[in-house]
């Protein structure tokens, strides 16, 4: 048996794309911390193609600058990753790829810091196109990155699902 996507996860992505399908809904995403394991994540999940419109692994200024649109005044107020940054990235790239949702995440993998926050923190938002946007924080408390990765992977599908669970179709 594969041992990806990780096995706590599996629960999760199934859940997500059930829902997604049922709705005939889309979704994007915006990545740094994660590099990647999100979108890996969804698009490890049979059917993916039905609502999976893409993903961007931000991990440099370059790629903000670039992919993200950030601006002198963006870089100018900087203070690390936020649920405010993760906020504004997901709406913008929300509205770019024209899905239903963009999952955001930003976020400190670890081992070592650029001084803005500890090891082991991210910052999560779900962006959705009625122009509502569900912030959460998550702290593990460890400076391992590749367990960190994982783990504000598992927090960022865990955050969708229950944003796609407290949505009321129209």
């Amino acid at each position: 048996m594969s041992t990806f996507p990780p096995q706590p996860i599996r629960p999760i992505l199934s859940s997500i794309a059930a829902i997604l399908r049922e709705r005939n809904q889309t979704v994007s995403v915006i990545e740094t911390a994660t590099g990647g394991l999100i979108s890996a994540c969804l698009l490890a999940t049979p059917g993916a193609s039905a609502y999976y419109r893409g993903g961007l692994t931000l991990y440099s200024l370059e790629s903000r600058i670039t992919f993200a649109g950030w601006t002198q005044e963006d870089i100018n107020t900087y203070k690390g990753p936020t649920p405010q940054v993760v906020s504004k990235l997901a709406k913008r790239i929300q509205s770019q790829f024209s899905t239903t949702y963009t999952i955001c995440e930003s976020g400190t993998a670890g081992p070592t810091t650029r001084n803005f926050t500890s090891p082991g923190y991210v910052a999560l938002a779900i962006a959705s196109d009625s122009g509502e946007v569900t912030t959460r924080e998550v702290s593990t408390g460890s400076s391992d990155r590749e367990s960190n990765m994982v783990a504000f992977t598992e927090a960022a599908l865990n955050l969708f699902l229950d944003v796609l669970n407290k949505s009321v179709q129209v």
